[in-house]
């Protein structure tokens, strides 16, 4: 392969990639436990927005269960930030095996 077009579909990839994560850095994700009871706002690129608890959700002789929806709705909106990004960085880290790069 040249050499010189291997650079440029590399540089190519790597600005697919930067465009990509700062697209995953904007995008909003959401999480939700207990029918809705709890939501989670986070990016898909992980960081967490905000927390909204409904009322309803709220017993004080009953922590624990509130404490488990939070959990609960924390790793969804985790799987569906990390689902998110595997959609959108998958393509671009497979084409690596393409460029005789092992894939990620």
């Amino acid at each position: 392969m040249n050499p010189q077009k291997l650079m440029l579909q590399m540089q190519r990839m790597q600005q697919q990639m930067e465009a990509a994560q700062a697209e995953l850095a904007e995008t909003e994700v959401t999480g939700t436990a207990g029918g809705g009871l709890v939501t989670v706002t986070a990016t898909a690129s992980g960081e967490f927005r905000g927390v909204k608890i409904d009322p309803k959700a709220v017993d004080p002789d009953d922590v624990e269960t509130l404490e488990d929806l939070v959990l609960a709705a924390i790793h969804n909106a985790a799987a569906a930030g990390k689902d998110l990004s595997e959609a959108k960085m998958g393509p671009l880290t497979s084409g690596l095996g393409g460029l005789g790069l092992p894939g990620f």
